[in-house]
């Protein structure tokens, strides 16, 4: 549980290191949310939340080895209370059958994701619906 004056951990997911760049310069200007590690497919992804436990994972769909959905799945069996918000440039339309199943709590189109819109997710995680 995480209390008021602690900070969220936060890993970032993504095989393209332009967008991690982005997502950590988001997490910069976003109160309260600390970068603790990044991983660039969902191999890494899995021995990394393992690893740190963190409280949220910014999660991209698509990369080479495992992509998100199955990482998100085998990270959802093994840390249940790990939040993994899905990152892509899927149009919500257009997202792979198995996204809203994979567990994770929301998914944000990467042009999207700002430190408003990620304080949203954060706030809203356990409300219904997935797509934001």
């Amino acid at each position: 549980m995480v209390t008021m004056d602690a900070s969220l951990s936060v890993v970032i997911v993504d095989d393209q290191a332009p967008f991690r760049m982005a997502a950590r310069a988001v997490l910069r200007r976003t109160e309260g949310f600390e970068l603790v590690g990044e991983a660039a497919n969902g191999l890494e992804a899995i021995t990394l939340v393992s690893e740190k436990h963190p409280d949220l994972v910014l999660m991209d769909i698509n990369m080479p080895d495992m992509g998100g959905i199955e990482a998100t799945r085998r990270i959802m069996a093994e840390l249940p209370e790990t939040v993994v918000i899905l990152c892509s440039t899927y149009d919500v339309s257009d997202l792979p059958p198995d996204a809203a199943t994979s567990g994770a709590r929301a998914y944000v189109h990467k042009e999207q994701l700002g430190a408003k819109v990620l304080r949203r997710l954060w706030d809203e995680r356990d409300l219904e619906g997935f797509a934001s």
